[in-house]
């Protein structure tokens, strides 16, 4: 069965006006790319500050508030200071190997979690939208590395703060679009349609808030250690604030931007594998019998585990591929590129189709189709093209949080997998993709976690 149905517009656009085009976005000149090695052609050609893309919107809100910008809507010689402090602490997979206890703690709540969800249906097996539950899960874990505290999302009464921000979370997703659309509308449109941008920046207000509270608990932890002589322990953000490497605003806005950022690329990408999984018994199968084969049947993995386990890893690329969380990216060219034979100015937005270039025959044979086993390499010289899917982005400019991201869906994966076997419900019919700036499943999807014997 075809695991990917769903055309976004720029794929559309891709098959009638061919594989790099323009269009208008409002006043602003979009040129469209949706070639892998056009793609490539780009990203290589980038110099040492990659200019991501047109973030007026989120730069105007930091304005009127006072805010500084973090790692994601910072540029230039500011994002390469961010980049350069927070690169050393999470980018690199030993760093992020020793949250492995951390996480495992979190899915143990998720596997708990699942059993208590599963309890209240008439059948005992089935978790209506699992999408909530990962999503949970995923705030939990990002907050956790980041925070250095538990937030309770996985508990039958979620805490009234954490409530909060996940009230903000899901209205700044659901204004991701019309947010990112703000740019192109002049603002004296907004007298008139006054709600999307009053939306966006009170959602952004809820995620500063609650970061605020977390940062300015944590530095008062960090005094009160001191001024008892105490010797000061943690992690990434005690560092950042021992080290005063951020000034305090900057810090509050990277750990905002870094918890938006860290949760829907985990939680989405792990309902569609779930899904993926349920579809298909046969690969669910053999995967979980490379899970067997290498921790038993109750060992709990660590980071230091997932290498001897390459189809969970294929898993991840391939949910990816087929459902890339961010289905394009966009840069602002910094120089003249002549890419595919035309001339692209200095100053030009581009759209990196990334979900067109991951659907391709000629990168990934029977595209279409759900098979982690692509992204096992059977020699040394077998590789995937990796600008045909490019999920974290590439280079410089990368996903700064990708260690982490992919730290919590292994871990998960893999238990879930051992622990449960993952069945479509029949509540459940056929879920599409549909782009809202994020690529989301345009159902619920709705599964059943039998336990294996």
């Amino acid at each position: 069965m075809a695991a990917a149905s769903a055309l976004c517009k720029k794929q559309q656009h891709s098959q009638k006006y061919g594989r790099i085009f323009k269009s208008r976005f409002g006043p602003q000149l979009v040129v469209s790319i949706a070639d892998r090695d056009m793609v490539a052609e780009v990203l290589r050609a980038e110099g040492v500050a990659p200019q991501r893309a047109n973030m007026a919107s989120w730069k105007e809100y930091r304005d009127a508030r006072g805010r500084a910008t973090g790692l994601i809507s910072a540029e230039g010689e500011e994002w390469l200071k961010m980049r350069s402090v927070l690169r050393q602490l999470i980018m690199r997979p030993r760093d992020i190997a020793v949250f492995s206890d951390d996480i495992n703690g979190v899915v143990t709540d998720l596997v708990a979690r699942v059993r208590a969800l599963r309890s209240k249906q008439p059948d005992g097996l089935t978790v209506l939208n699992v999408n909530d539950l990962f999503f949970k899960y995923a705030m939990e874990g990002v907050a956790l590395m980041l925070y250095e505290r538990r937030l309770g999302c996985l508990e039958e009464q979620i805490p009234q703060p954490s409530l909060e921000y996940i009230a903000a979370l899901h209205l700044m997703f659901s204004s991701f679009k019309t947010s990112m659309y703000a740019g192109a509308i002049p603002k004296w449109l907004r007298p008139l349609i006054p709600k999307p941008w009053k939306e966006f920046c009170h959602s952004w207000d809820g995620l500063f808030k609650f970061s605020q509270i977390h940062v300015d608990r944590k530095l008062s932890e960090i005094q009160a250690q001191v001024a008892a002589g105490q010797e000061v322990k943690g992690g990434l953000l005690t560092y950042l604030l021992v080290t005063k490497e951020l000034t305090l605003e900057e810090i509050y806005a990277n750990m905002t931007e870094m918890l938006l950022a860290g949760v829907d690329t985990t939680s989405f990408t792990l309902s569609w594998s779930t899904y993926l999984l349920a579809l298909h018994p046969q690969v669910q199968q053999q995967i979980y019998e490379e899970v067997v084969s290498t921790l038993g049947h109750d060992k709990i993995p660590v980071s230091e585990d997932i290498p001897k386990m390459p189809l969970i890893r294929g898993l991840v690329k391939e949910t990816l591929r087929l459902f890339p969380v961010l289905p394009g990216n966009g840069r602002i060219t910094q120089k003249n590129l002549i890419v595919g034979g035309y001339l692209i100015p200095a100053g030009t937005q581009l759209a990196l189709c990334h979900y067109t270039t991951s659907l391709d025959e000629s990168g990934f044979p029977s595209a279409t189709q759900f098979l982690p086993e692509r992204w096992v390499r059977k020699d040394a010289t077998d590789r995937v093209d990796n600008f045909g899917s490019i999920p974290f982005g590439y280079g410089i400019r990368s996903c700064v949080g990708r260690r982490i991201a992919e730290l919590e869906m292994h871990l998960a994966l893999t238990q879930l997998i051992q622990k449960f076997r993952i069945q479509v419900s029949p509540l459940t019919q056929e879920v599409r993709a549909i782009t809202h700036g994020l690529l989301t499943p345009g159902a619920p999807i709705n599964v059943l976690f039998v336990d294996r014997k």
